[in-house]
């Protein structure tokens, strides 16, 4: 199966990014996001679908386990916990990862849910305050958009 997502943001920031779930469960993330600033910039998939006030309608991370904030590697996160993608000196971020956690099928599945490009790198749930476990002081919502199946 296969997903799709356009980031739009109220700036320049805009992207595309694909999903592929393989056989064995796992989900292939690839995408390019231009108009950032150069580094590392919080990347999660939100609860919510609704981008009617914007990117803060889709609400918290996707955490249907109720865990505390983390990275893509830990055993506590959110299943919306993607970690960062890094810009280079012109703004663009181009990635490839694969996430266990991710499924587009199921009771974990982020389809008609809202992806979100942070303005400020994820912590990661490491920056020891209570806003980590949650967000990861990941800061703003620069472009968002809503996951839907992709035509195949």
């Amino acid at each position: 199966m296969k997903a799709i997502c356009v980031l739009k943001g109220s700036g320049e920031v805009t992207g595309t990014v694909n999903f592929r779930q393989a056989e064995d469960g796992s989900v292939t993330v690839e995408g390019s996001i231009t108009g950032l600033s150069p580094g590392k910039h919080g990347f999660h998939v939100h609860a919510y679908g609704d981008n009617t006030n914007g990117c803060i309608s889709a609400g918290p991370h996707y955490n249907p386990f109720n865990k505390n904030h983390g990275g893509p590697d830990d055993v506590e996160r959110h299943v919306g916990d993607l970690g960062n993608v890094v810009a280079n000196d012109n703004g663009v971020a181009k990635f490839e990862l694969k996430d266990r956690m991710l499924s587009l099928t199921g009771d974990r599945s982020i389809i008609g849910r809202t992806l979100v490009v942070h303005e400020l790198e994820d912590d990661l749930g490491k920056g020891g305050n209570e806003e980590s476990s949650r967000t990861g002081n990941a800061g703003g919502r620069l472009a968002c958009g809503v996951i839907g199946i992709a035509k195949d």
